[in-house]
């Protein structure tokens, strides 16, 4: 088994990488920003499966600094750089989540490569890929960009930059460094503990009310274990190297599709899920005024549908029902209290 540096540990995608490592057998590394957080991790991945603590090594590090990422990633066989700027922990400035974004992705790049890392697994996004383009019919697949000029939201032109300057570092100074990148539509599925990742507002908004009605857009869903299952799979297949993958399972659903799910397969829990969808006319004229509105602006009246056959073809990912996830995910949030009764 392996020694595996996971970034950014104690976020939801990070925690059920290292959770998936364990269990696979393999030695974990991973860092956080505060080392105050680490009983609470330790706790988090022993709720969740049995491991000895000393397979876990936890360690101080962040984006925006160079200290501890030598020490992190010394000794280690593979890297997932999971953590990035998020909608929770982001800068003030698009500047500086851009900064943190693409300068973090270099510092943990050129770390792995001074430490005779064999591969990094860059998580990414579908905002990578499918934002900043004239609205389309035919799905989006790893071929396609973000438009980085266009008018998008500040966490996909990071996730865009950051991403497009890990594929150059490679290229002119990586010295043999492999990196394959994996980029997941919008994330949901059980949350570990007590935590409220960001990635979770939509479905949690559904089930307490405060998601009246529903922003007229669609987008790829997809559950964060086939997530941590597909960084898996992609930072030991010899055909992932220099490769990115798209995270969906199946085609996008629009919002009010998936709050119908919800009210289907919750019955009365899910009571306050809305069924209407704002008209876009409407929405466009609410984003004048309202900052949650507003922060969606770029994605309203647009379908963000992409196609996993890659990592489906290349890796043999299977993503489960996105029913199930969507099911799962409310069931989750509800018993961890992260929607009132």
């Amino acid at each position: 088994m392996s020694n595996v540096l996971v970034t950014g540990g104690t976020g939801f995608i990070g925690s059920w990488c290292a959770l998936a490592l364990l269990e696979a057998g393999h030695d974990v590394r991973t860092t956080v920003r505060d080392l105050k957080r680490e009983p609470e991790l330790r706790a988090l991945l022993h709720g969740a499966t049995e491991f000895e603590d000393a397979r876990l090594t936890v360690f101080r590090a962040d984006l925006n600094s160079d200290e501890g990422w030598a020490q992190a990633v010394a000794g280690c066989d593979f890297v997932l750089h999971v953590a990035s700027p998020t909608l929770r922990h982001s800068p003030e400035s698009e500047e500086a989540m851009i900064s943190a974004a693409r300068d973090g992705v270099l510092r943990v790049l050129q770390a792995s490569r001074d430490a005779g890392v064999k591969r990094v697994v860059l998580t990414s996004a579908l905002g990578a890929v499918a934002y900043g383009h004239p609205r389309r019919s035919e799905p989006f697949t790893e071929e396609d960009w973000t438009n980085v000029d266009a008018d998008i939201a500040p966490y996909q032109r990071s996730k865009t930059l950051a991403e497009r300057a890990a594929w150059e570092f490679v290229r002119t100074g990586g010295d043999g460094l492999e990196l394959a990148a994996v980029h997941p539509a919008a994330v949901i599925g059980p949350v570990l503990g007590p935590d409220d990742p960001p990635s979770l507002r939509t479905i949690r908004g559904m089930l307490d009310g405060r998601l009246p009605a529903c922003p007229p857009f669609g987008t790829g869903w997809v559950d964060v274990r086939d997530v941590a299952d597909l960084h898996l799979r992609a930072m030991t297949d010899p055909a992932a190297n220099g490769e990115r993958f798209l995270a969906t399972a199946g085609p996008s659903l629009r919002i009010v599709e998936v709050s119908r799910i919800l009210r289907a397969r919750l019955g009365d829990r899910a009571a306050k899920a809305p069924t209407k969808e704002i008209p876009l006319a409407v929405a466009r004229a609410l984003a004048m005024v309202n900052p949650v509105m507003r922060s969606l602006r770029p994605q309203l009246g647009h379908d963000f549908n992409a196609t996993s056959a890659k990592a489906e073809r290349v890796l043999g990912w299977r993503p489960r029902p996105i029913g199930d996830s969507i099911a799962e995910t409310a069931e989750s949030l509800l018993a961890h209290h992260a929607v009132p009764a």
